[in-house]
Parts: C-alpha cells; sequence; structure tokens
C-alpha cells in the first residue's frame, strides 16, 4: 500500500446486493467509499467523532463515479483505495477505486469539506493538510464542477417522507437515501436491460426527518443519460446524473465458483 493511499477490505453482503443478479447494487458501492473514507479519518484523528469534540463535521457534497467492469458478486471480497488528492484553501477532494479480482472495477472522486457546527460554513483546510499525506493522481482526470445534461422529458416522478431509516449520525439524511430515491424513479424495463456506466452527485441542502422529498427523472438531450432532481418545497437539494449502457451477456451466479461455495464447515 502507498503511504499516500488508504485501503481496506469488505465482502459484499446481502443488504448491498441486486437480488435479480446477486452482484453488488452500484449505488452501494458508495457506502463502502463513505465507510473506507471514515476509517482513514480515524487513523488520523479526524474521524466524526474528533471533530464533533471540536464542533465540526464532515460532508460530502459530490459524488464521480465510472463503472468499468462487472460488479462483484455476493459474498465476494472487494477492496477500495482511497486517498486525498487535491485540497485547496477550503475545497478536500478524494480520488478512489474499488477492485475484485485485482481488477478495477469502479473508480471515481469526491468533494469533502469539514463544516463549523455553528456557522454551518466550511473551515480552512490547514488541519487536513498537516494530518494527511497528499497523492495528486486524479483518476477521472481534473476535478470539474458539476454541470446538468438539459432535461428534455419527464418520465417519472416519486413522493418520499424522510424517515428514522433515512438518517445518518448527523441526524440528516445520507447519501444513499437520496440516490435510493434515484433509482426507484427509474423505469424497471429500462433498469432489465442496461447496466449503469455512471454517476455524478451534487448534494445542495441538507434534509431532515419528516421532510417531504419529491424525486423527479428526466431524460436529456444525449440518450441513455437521465437526470435525477430532487427537490424540498421546490427547491433541488440534490441533482444526479446516470448514463447507461446496454447490458451484455456475462457469468451467471449459478455459473460462478464462488469463494463461499468452497469454505470449509467445522461443527464442533
Amino acid at each position: 500500500m502507498s503511504m499516500n493511499k488508504y485501503t481496506h477490505k469488505y465482502n459484499v453482503i446481502l443488504d448491498n446486493m441486486d437480488l435479480s443478479e446477486y452482484r453488488l447494487r452500484p449505488i452501494s458501492a458508495i457506502m463502502y467509499l463513505q465507510d473506507a473514507f471514515a476509517r482513514y479519518c480515524a487513523t488520523k484523528k479526524m474521524a466524526a467523532y474528533d471533530l464533533f469534540a471540536t464542533n465540526q463535521y464532515w460532508i460530502v457534497t459530490e459524488f464521480n463515479m465510472d463503472f468499468i467492469d462487472n460488479l462483484p458478486f455476493w459474498s465476494e471480497e472487494i477492496k477500495v483505495e482511497i486517498w486525498i488528492s487535491e485540497l485547496s484553501k477550503l475545497k478536500i477532494y478524494t480520488d478512489f477505486k474499488l477492485y475484485y479480482n485485482d481488477k478495477v472495477f469502479t473508480k471515481g472522486n469526491a468533494l469533502w469539506f469539514v463544516i463549523d457546527k455553528n456557522s454551518k460554513r466550511p473551515t480552512k483546510t490547514d488541519m487536513v493538510a498537516e494530518k494527511f499525506d497528499i497523492c495528486n493522481e486524479l483518476v477521472l482526470g481534473e476535478h470539474k464542477k458539476f454541470v446538468l445534461t438539459k432535461s428534455i422529458e419527464k418520465t417519472n416522478e416519486i413522493i418520499h417522507t424522510n424517515n428514522l431509516s433515512d438518517l445518518d449520525f448527523n441526524h440528516h439524511v445520507n447519501n444513499k437515501s437520496y440516490i435510493n430515491l434515484a433509482e426507484m424513479a427509474t423505469d424497471n424495463e429500462f433498469k432489465k436491460t442496461h447496466t449503469l456506466k455512471s454517476l455524478n452527485i451534487k448534494f445542495n441542502k441538507e434534509t431532515f426527518l419528516g421532510d417531504v422529498l419529491n424525486c423527479k427523472t428526466y431524460k436529456t438531450e444525449i440518450p441513455n443519460i437521465y437526470n435525477h432532481i430532487i427537490e424540498k418545497d421546490g427547491v433541488s437539494v440534490c441533482d444526479i446524473t446516470t448514463s447507461w449502457d446496454k447490458k451484455k451477456n456475462h457469468i451467471k451466479i449459478e455459473d460462478y465458483d464462488l469463494k463461499v461455495k468452497n469454505e470449509k464447515v467445522y461443527i464442533k
């Protein structure tokens, strides 16, 4: 492991699996990334509980991910590799790669801030610069500002009231809940014949328990690219763009030699 990068291994669990194909759900990859970043921060004494003591907290405002290979099956081991790739006065970028059978299947970047709990404003990155090494490897090229592709036609709309299962440790609605809404608002027949190629997310505002969210999905002027706009009281709280490819024939779980099939069972 490079001294500038943090790695951690996970196994795909049932909660993060696509039940139709027994593979990791693309959006679940974000949860592994966030957990790995939290672990990395803990090694530097900058985990969420460390920041609470100084009235600060982490937020992520953007995720950009490319899915470049088959996603892993249930129970298989994946490796997350994440690092601080760029610092400005206030912005903290991480880049990352996810590996399965020693091949990268997902790569991308995320934009983070450390927020002052009282003012709700970003704090300077001096402490991050002191504690973290910087590796300037940019897996998607230059870090660019999120821009929505022009929407041309609404295809679906769903309403959701935030509940306890949507909340994170800051008592805000967690990132996965927004992405779940976008997935729910994507046509099921389309998803049967297409696979996610990329995911770009901009978190605009925090929402809380009991807030009513309206997720609208739109076709764009580019085929197989969709916008998912999540609003509260008519104001966007999260913008998501997804791009898709037609599914190709690939190995099925019944034909794949899962490592779990070869595990030895010890009975006492």
